[in-house]
């Protein structure tokens, strides 16, 4: 079994163990796509490579695509169908598959990959998969954890997470996961109730305090749950957007989220 398969199995036990519906609001959805709108939506044909339980997707629905595929290797495509047949939308495929390797039967006008290069064996594998599935002209879209800003999760909770990921998914959750995710909990609430800019996580801690704890919890067992996370730097980034063969040069962006991840896109060549 490749590790890519291992971490599938591992998200598919925490996305098919939550309450059917999308775990993220409409605002956080917009954010995640920000700059892509509404407008580079409507009408165009949509990939999305590591759909999960459909939380993107769902949401995705609302901007009119004229047809929406989702890709994901693990189980949480049960989840993922459930999710989306309980939307007003009907064009639309989820596909079990690795993402890395996937070939739709066209290319798609938007093509994006929201929170799954960094859980790769491979992150540039995945990245290639994303623009080789654009068609030309068409825009791509990422979001990745960053190297910048993250000391304290890779100091401290990226060694939990080598041994909490070795628990049963329950375990992982409820005695790992749960007791974390609080002490967090508060933490953030301290540094934005008194405006400690200064404080590890304060941006991104402006981002989710904006929901309640079992969002907290959700957030902390994933990524207590994946074998494999890396963090990524700017640089290599930007590296990865100097193709000039498959990339328009002067049409990439490079944004960094609540201080600890990186969007980044642009334009099929």
């Amino acid at each position: 079994m490749s590790q890519d398969t291992i971490t599938a199995k591992a998200f598919a036990d925490s996305w098919n163990n939550l309450p059917e519906g999308s775990v993220y609001s409409a605002n956080q959805f917009i954010d995640w796509f920000e700059p892509l709108t509404k407008l580079d939506i409507e009408g165009k044909s949509v990939l999305e490579l590591g759909c999960g339980n459909g939380s993107l997707l769902t949401h995705m629905t609302n901007w009119n695509p004229s047809k929406l595929h989702g890709v994901d290797l693990g189980d949480s495509v049960k989840s993922c169908k459930t999710n989306m047949e309980q939307m007003n939308f009907s064009n639309y495929e989820v596909i079990q598959g690795d993402l890395t390797t996937f070939e739709g039967s066209d290319l798609y006008d938007i093509t994006y990959c929201i929170g799954v290069l960094h859980h790769l064996k491979e992150p540039y594998n995945g990245f290639q998969s994303v623009l080789n599935n654009t068609k030309s002209g068409g825009k791509f879209h990422c979001w990745v954890y960053a190297y910048e800003g993250n000391a304290v999760i890779r100091y401290i909770v990226d060694p939990i997470r080598k041994i909490a990921s070795l628990l049963p998914w329950w375990a992982n959750k409820f005695l790992i996961a749960t007791p974390l995710s609080f002490i967090y909990f508060i933490y953030a609430h301290i540094i934005i109730g008194l405006h400690l800019k200064f404080a590890p996580l304060y941006e991104y801690s402006k981002w989710i305090c904006q929901r309640g704890y079992l969002f907290f919890r959700h957030v902390a067992f994933d990524q207590l749950v994946t074998p494999q996370t890396v963090y990524i730097k700017k640089s290599t980034i930007e590296e990865w957007l100097s193709d000039k063969e498959k990339i328009v040069q002067g049409s990439t962006y490079i944004i960094f989220r609540n201080g600890n991840s990186w969007k980044f896109g642009g334009i099929k060549k």
